[in-house]
């Protein structure tokens, strides 16, 4: 069975494998749906295909369709492959990984040997599988995040507003505060960001996703205008 994302791809492969003597019960997309047709239709080999190998989730169905049909080999047909990626494929019980621009015959090659019971992957990946499992490697650090975690939530408007460029008066008028405690504000947003100016400010959130993050700027009602003007209103 061959299931993938891209039907022309599934169908193409398909056809492929007939041509070369092999029965192949269901040709299939999307992968999302490939767990219920798989253990419905019960095939020795299902050739899945997933194209984001390292994504979080992308082997819940090869761990649904080991879980309630063991006797099912799954072979993997992915990207050129990370060790993560790999290591994933086999930890939710992939019996191999064929990348997506491997010839018909390294395709069939892994379909007989994941038949047989044996891991259908190149040595060189399937070394640096194990060695991804043994030995992870760290998270890289992620600046935005960490940054963000800084900062309070109205310290993170404060900073959305700046890279907006809005200057203290718009600041102070969106937020519904006083001239002085929105200047005091961005003046903590400098301090803790590490930056000189409001430019750098918006620069480094802007290149560490950290505006990305932040979403959108909340809603207010305006200030409500009397005899002296706009009101601010408190902290």
């Amino acid at each position: 069975m061959v299931v993938d994302d891209h039907r022309l791809l599934a169908e193409a492969l398909a056809s492929a494998l007939k041509l070369r003597g092999h029965r192949v019960l269901a040709a299939a997309a999307p992968a999302a749906g490939a767990a219920d047709l798989v253990i419905s239709r019960a095939p020795e080999v299902c050739l899945l295909g997933t194209a984001a190998p390292a994504e979080p989730g992308a082997f819940d169905p090869v761990l649904r369709i080991k879980r309630e049909r063991p006797q099912v080999a799954v072979v993997v047909l992915g990207p050129v492959p990370s060790p993560r990626g790999i290591a994933a494929a086999f930890a939710a019980g992939a019996s191999g990984y064929v990348r997506h621009d491997e010839r018909i015959e390294g395709v069939e090659r892994a379909i007989m040997k994941a038949r047989a019971g044996e891991a259908a992957v190149a040595p060189q990946l399937l070394q640096g599988a194990f060695g991804e499992l043994l030995n992870p490697a760290a998270q890289p650090d992620d600046e935005g995040r960490r940054l963000l975690e800084m900062l309070t939530p109205r310290e993170v408007e404060v900073l959305v507003r700046v890279a907006d460029g809005e200057d203290t008066r718009l600041i102070a008028a969106g937020m519904g505060i006083a001239p002085s405690t929105a200047r005091t504000h961005v003046q903590r947003v400098l301090m803790k960001l590490g930056v000189g100016s409001r430019l750098e400010a918006a620069a480094l959130a802007a290149r560490t996703g950290l505006l990305d993050r932040a979403g959108p700027l909340p809603h207010r009602p305006g200030p409500a205008a009397g005899p002296g003007g706009p009101a601010a209103g408190p902290e």
